[in-house]
């Protein structure tokens, strides 16, 4: 049973089984508030028979009376303290839980799920999906099955004291969720569509705060915000639609509810004016009826978030169902070298981004990677660093597949410099500091000087310890670029990966990092994406790679002499740094 509810509620073992203890208490509580009645019952009971057989009723007695409506108390009040404890309190850790297992997920997935993915679908997955579902385990699915348990228990209690009013009191529980569960398949397509509507405006929203610039500079600000405006409404309309499907069948199976209490009342007015029942046991079912509709009512105006549960938790199982790249977590090559054996990728099925490239980055060398935009470069770099698996062939590290390799454990031989630098809202000190966490201020300090970092971050306030906003929006982009080379170069790892890494730097400090680059580089693998050919000429070996295939291949010396792609981008980009304004 525990197994079963984890895997159909995303639940942990505990959480499996506090989920059940939570239901328990619920029907337990649910049941403890029928005692009353029996009590009351009781008193109303005694109190009759005193004044029918004229004695007075005894003090005793009333102790009597007292103490069981103390103890009833007392009874109820722990059990609603238990049932606290695990519907709400163990609902809050198990929802933490949940989040670290996604973002743990998260995190062992490869980058090509993050390419099918918009960045809106997993921000609404973390932060809307499992907060509906804490609400909905904390809130309805308890309420839900407990009230159905205890009504249960109720139901049997009251045909064992008269089958008829029983069926008089109970009828209309099972017509109220049939015409409920009639409504539920048009119940969850309006649910999607409402959660689609809703997840476009969040899209809308993130695709304006993300070009706010451009949006700004191109003066689209009143077509950005018509769109906004037409996309919430559009959500608007749709809510405003499926809160009026679901409200439908939920009040008129709350007013069917309602009924029985009539029913009850006719029914028992009937059988005690023919003397078939007694004055005690109508009021029990009056008292009964009007408790036990309660808690179902409320259950059945939470119903149409029960059923939108599966849809919430269908978004995160198609995450925790994505296969993660896994392999051994021990990695000791004997050797730093890269190989390409006959690789082929593709990010889809339509078209192929590599084709049977095959090269080899020797360490101690600087292989370079050149070519058009959309050539396959920065492709073959995050190969390299198994951010994707090759549909085909074989990418080795000093021999070793790395297919094999677990990515955290290979990533720790690389240090990596994108031209898409990203950085967080804290400190320089700690954002350099990411290269290598134990390392001391001074270390720090060292790899900022050699990446020549101390020029800018001495004129700010704090210095180190200024916080420099969200993604560095507070730093240039040639500051964001030199931050993101002091990390590699306090990193040290053997193989180093630079993606246009000196791209967003004027030509002064372009020269004086590359020579700090020079003594970081010495006895590495280094893979270097560039378009420039000052960066490229003094590499060991230049692959030139076109619309996903190697066109040229060899040392720059050589391939400069060649007529070629490589010998026409040099003559391009020397025409290019001649040209001056007429």
């Amino acid at each position: 049973m525990i197994q079963m509810i984890q895997k159909k509620l995303m639940l942990t073992r505990k959480g499996a089984a506090d989920f059940m203890q939570a239901v328990l208490l619920t029907a337990l509580t649910n049941i403890s508030l029928m005692f009353p009645v029996g009590l009351l019952l009781a008193v109303i009971r005694t109190i009759i028979g005193a004044l029918t057989s004229g004695t007075p009723v005894f003090t005793r007695t009333i102790l009597i009376y007292t103490g069981c409506g103390a103890l009833l108390l007392c009874s109820t009040y722990l059990l609603h303290a238990a049932q606290y404890k695990k519907t709400y309190l163990s609902t809050y850790n198990e929802s933490e839980n949940r989040r670290i297992r996604l973002a743990e997920q998260l995190r062992r997935l490869p980058l090509s799920f993050f390419g099918r993915k918009d960045l809106s679908d997993l921000t609404v997955a973390i932060m809307g999906d499992c907060s509906f579902i804490e609400q909905s385990f904390s809130h309805y699915l308890p309420q839900l099955f407990g009230s159905l348990i205890s009504t249960v228990f109720t139901g049997i209690c009251l045909f064992i004291l008269d089958w008829r009013m029983a069926i008089a009191s109970l009828w209309v529980i099972p017509l109220a969720f049939l015409v409920l569960f009639a409504s539920k398949v048009l119940i969850d397509r309006f649910a999607v569509k409402n959660m689609r509507v809703k997840r476009a405006v969040t899209e809308c929203l993130q695709e304006e705060l993300e070009t706010i610039r451009e949006i700004q500079a191109y003066n689209r600000i009143q077509d950005i915000t018509d769109k906004l405006r037409s996309t919430a409404d559009e959500a608007e309309r749709t809510a405003i639609r499926t809160e009026l499907i679901t409200g439908i069948p939920v009040t008129a199976s709350q007013m069917i509810l309602r009924i029985g209490i009539a029913t009850t009342v006719l029914w028992g007015t009937k059988l005690y004016s023919s003397g078939d029942i007694s004055l005690l046991v109508c009021l029990a079912f009056l008292i009964a009826a009007s408790r036990l509709y309660d808690p179902l009512c409320t259950c059945l105006m939470h119903t149409a978030a029960v059923f939108n549960t599966n849809q919430h938790l269908h978004k995160l199982k198609e995450i925790a169902d994505e296969p993660v790249q896994t392999g051994s977590t021990q990695c000791a090559p004997k050797t730093f070298d890269i190989e390409f054996a006959d690789v082929s990728f593709s990010y889809d099925e339509k078209e192929t981004v590599l084709q049977n490239v095959s090269f080899t980055a020797k360490q101690g060398t600087v292989t370079a990677l050149v070519g058009p935009s959309g050539g396959g470069k920065s492709t073959a770099a995050r190969l390299a660093a198994r951010f994707w698996d090759a549909d085909s062939g074989v990418i080795t590290l000093g021999g070793i597949d790395i297919s094999g390799i677990e990515p955290e454990t290979l990533l720790m031989q690389y240090a990596i410099v994108f031209q898409d630098v990203t950085l967080f809202n804290g400190t320089i000190m700690e954002n350099i500091r990411l290269g290598k966490l134990n390392a001391s201020d001074e270390e720090v300090r060292a790899a900022a000087r050699a990446a020549h970092c101390d020029q800018f971050v001495n004129a700010l306030p704090d210095g180190y310890d200024t916080l420099i906003g969200e993604n560095g929006s507070r730093l240039s982009g040639g500051e964001r670029q030199r931050i993101s080379i002091a990390r590699a170069i306090l990193k040290d790892a053997p193989i180093i990966l630079l993606d246009e890494a000196t791209a967003s730097l004027d030509v002064e400090n372009e020269s004086a990092i590359q020579s700090a680059l020079s003594h970081l580089l010495y006895n590495k693998t280094v893979l270097i994406i560039a378009h420039r050919l000052r960066t490229v000429i003094n590499a060991d070996q230049i692959i030139v790679l076109k619309d996903g295939r190697i066109i040229e291949q060899g040392a720059p010396a050589q391939l400069i002499t060649q007529e070629g792609y490589f010998k026409q981008m040099a003559a391009l980009q020397l025409q290019t740094d001649s040209w001056s304004l007429p």
